[in-house]
């Protein structure tokens, strides 16, 4: 499953996992979501509806490039720094090219569309 975001103007691509969680996230696109930094670590959006924790790990260590859903909050998470091992936090894919358009800026609004 093969994603690709913009955000102001910039192109990012990135290849979903095989999970529930991703599954069902796929399955919310195409998404146009306000993007704002959070702890100068990760760019969040806060999805539309909750997604399926079913099958997923109590957390993950998050690496740069990783995309990853916070069950606790409902929220996207784009990692561009690395970060530690958080509960609550699952792995939905991993961005494959275009991830300096994210530090580019704070903010903006990210569009999320399924590349078939």
């Amino acid at each position: 499953m093969n994603i690709r975001m913009t955000m102001a103007g910039q192109i990012i691509t990135a290849s979903l996992e095989e999970s529930d969680s991703a599954r069902d996230f796929f399955a919310m696109l195409p998404l146009t979501l306000p993007l704002e930094d959070y702890a100068e670590t990760e760019k969040i959006a806060y999805l539309p509806r909750k997604l399926t924790t079913q099958t997923a790990p109590e957390g993950i260590d998050p690496q740069v490039g990783d995309i990853a859903y916070y069950a606790p909050w409902g929220n996207l998470a784009i990692y561009y720094r690395d970060f530690g091992y958080s509960s609550g936090l699952i792995r939905l894919g991993r961005i494959t090219s275009g991830l300096d358009a994210l530090t580019a800026q704070p903010s903006g609004t990210l569009t999320i569309e399924a590349v078939k």
